[in-house]
């Protein structure tokens, strides 16, 4: 096997953030220094983020069988990028107060991008495998990053024994597809699978066990018993990361395999996806509506919105290309959002104090202390709502646009309904941020304020409005990240 210096090119962005992996662990063993850890991170994410403009010429190319680098792997590398350098800088600021070390945390953020980014270009089930392994195991860590927190602890555990549970179906599952098809490339296996043959019974168990290991990562209801918990318990920046990036990385491998595969012409799989989609978006929105802690608020929240997603898959096999611009602007209004919503919370709590779980309490007259932060909140608050002049809006749009473009109307009720839902509970959030019950806003507020943090969160405010006012820019973009099929 011979790589040439083209295919090596290709995949520079992988690459760089592996080589990032390595210089800050080399840094943290030769000198423990915060700063420098956090600068060599950003500048690696920037860096490989940077290449991606000289590689987007010659698509698509495949890289041995494992790899393949088109635009649908580049525009997918760029929002993993996006979120690990937010993530980085929100986490800069809030682990300024922790006491322990701090460097380690962007060791683990940059092994759990360079996972992103290999599932973004993944084209074979050994690079989804570990392309999966490389985004979760680090987040095993960094879930529990603060140990002195019993309850981070716990999320921890509870998020990694789940995880090795659903990574071992996942195993099973391409175990039972390879028995049957003789490949575990994604296209390979779509061609072995003659209409007759997919409804072989290994197939359609190995199917079911790839389900269940994806409804896990996504949070799909029935497997999303531990993400109000770990959202709950995580540290805020790690919450961002694990909202946009980890989800979006992994629904960029579903969509491919779902397109590659040709599984979505299985009734039977359609018919999982439907109940599985229908059933996130009321339990997520119904759950939400009982919160009284902003993370977990945004943990149920978070099922809803894959649940949205999920639809585009059962339309998928009408509208194949209206279906990936859909799940392109959706997951980057989601990513935006996430990064906004999170990046607050992120100033706001502290890893010294015992209660950061973002009770509405510490939020409760915000705008009247911060006005700043007040206002960027409401703003992605309106955007997960689905509410015109938003970027949030125009994912919503599609989303319902594609269920109609392909006759689901039951699915489309589900949506309207859902989101009905969900706007009574992103109001009353919003409401409190108003309250002129202000006094226990003071008492989470460092005196120091993380400004580099505030600024990346309102330019994804500003950027979340000017898209929702003019949308075209991203459609344009939406239309070139196709998977060839």
């Amino acid at each position: 096997m011979v790589i040439t210096p083209q295919e090596f090119i290709s995949t520079l962005p992988l690459l760089i953030v592996g080589l990032t992996t390595i210089i800050v662990m080399l840094s943290i063993a030769w000198r423990r220094d915060h700063l420098t850890s956090v600068i060599l991170t950003i500048f690696g994410f920037c860096l490989s983020l940077l290449s991606l403009f000289f590689i987007s010429n010659d698509f698509p190319k495949s890289v041995t069988a494992l790899i393949r680098v088109d635009n649908y792997a580049v525009f997918y590398s760029t929002l993993v990028l996006i979120s690990g350098i937010a993530t980085s800088i929100f986490a800069f600021h809030w682990l300024e107060e922790f006491q322990d070390n701090k460097e380690e945390f962007y060791l683990l953020l940059t092994i759990s991008v360079t996972g992103g980014i290999l599932l973004s270009m993944a084209d074979h089930m050994a690079s989804m495998f570990i392309g999966i392994e490389l985004v979760s195991l680090p987040l095993f860590g960094l879930v529990s990053y603060t140990v002195e927190h019993q309850h981070s602890i716990g999320a921890g555990i509870q998020y990694m024994l789940l995880s090795a549970v659903s990574s071992s179906f996942l195993l099973f599952g391409i175990a039972l597809l390879y028995a049957e098809s003789g490949n575990m490339s994604f296209s390979a296996v779509g061609s072995s699978f003659s209409d007759n043959h997919m409804h072989a019974p290994l197939i359609l168990i190995g199917l079911g066990m790839l389900i269940v290991c994806f409804g896990f990562k996504l949070s799909l209801f029935p497997f999303q018993l531990w993400t109000p918990d770990v959202y709950q318990n995580a540290p805020a920046p790690v919450c961002a990361f694990l909202a946009s990036a980890s989800k979006i990385s992994i629904f960029a491998v579903l969509m491919r395999i779902f397109i590659e595969t040709s599984i979505g012409r299985n009734n039977a799989v359609l018919s999982l996806i439907t109940v599985m989609a229908v059933a996130s978006i009321f339990f997520g929105n119904l759950m939400a509506i009982t919160q009284k802690n902003v993370k977990r608020l945004l943990s149920y929240s978070s099922i809803s919105h894959m649940g949205y997603l999920l639809i585009t898959l059962v339309a998928l096999r009408i509208d194949p290309i209206r279906s990936q611009m859909t799940v392109a602007i959706y997951l980057a209004s989601y990513l935006l959002a996430s990064l906004g919503t999170f990046g607050i919370i992120s100033i706001i709590s502290s890893p010294c104090c015992s209660n950061d779980q973002g009770n509405f309490n510490i939020f409760r007259g915000l705008f009247w202390h911060k006005p700043v932060l007040a206002i960027v909140l409401t703003v992605m608050m309106l955007s997960l709502a689905g509410i015109p002049i938003t970027l949030g809006f125009i994912g919503k749009f599609y989303v319902i646009f594609s269920a109609i473009n392909a006759e689901l109307w039951w699915l489309t009720g589900a949506i309207i309904v859902g989101s009905a839902i969900a706007l009574f509970y992103y109001l009353h959030f919003i409401t409190s941020l108003y309250s002129h019950d202000t006094k226990h806003t003071d008492n989470f507020f460092r005196k120091e304020q993380a400004k580099c943090s505030t600024i990346v969160s309102v330019v994804c405010a500003i950027i979340v409005i000017l898209i929702g006012i003019w949308p075209q820019p991203l459609i344009t973009i939406a239309s070139t990240v196709l998977v060839n099929f």
